[in-house]
């Protein structure tokens, strides 16, 4: 994404709004979206790691990023393969049990998904269970900015 065109469309909507004015009110516009540049650029990138928390709230396995490339910042997706949290669990000794009760269409819908991963849906489970557990726990969120 270049992040130049949007702070330079929002200077063009400054000095298209300052137009309507006399010389003074366009020279101050001017002057005001020079000084506004590297605010807006923050606020766009603020704005961007909100969209990247959010959305890997509702991804199931991995994190979306915000990377600069240069001045240019990109949303990245970001697979969890070796995630210390839930395969750490899936590595424990499995020894503690629970029973749990579930309709007829959840359980054939759990073992589709067992199947359709090629794990058992004993260790389907405990992975999903262990992503659950580990992605809701206080802390996982970052906010601020970087300068480079």
């Amino acid at each position: 994404m270049q992040m130049s065109r949007f702070v330079e469309a929002l200077q063009e909507d400054l000095s298209a709004a300052a137009s309507l004015g006399d010389e003074r009110l366009a020279e101050a516009a001017t002057r005001l979206s020079l000084a506004l540049r590297g605010s807006v650029s923050m606020r766009v990138l603020d704005a961007l790691a909100e969209v990247a928390v959010e959305l890997s709230a509702q991804i199931p396995a991995g994190h979306v990023e915000v990377r600069l490339a240069g001045q240019d910042p990109q949303l990245v997706y970001v697979e969890d393969a070796g995630a210390e949290g839930p395969a750490t669990v899936v590595d424990e000794e499995l020894s503690a049990r629970i029973t749990l009760r579930v309709s007829e269409s959840l359980k054939a819908a759990v073992e589709r998904a067992a199947a359709r991963d090629g794990a058992s849906v004993n260790a389907w489970i405990v992975r999903e269970l262990a992503k659950v557990v580990h992605k809701s726990r206080p802390g996982n969120r970052l906010t601020g900015f970087g300068r480079s």
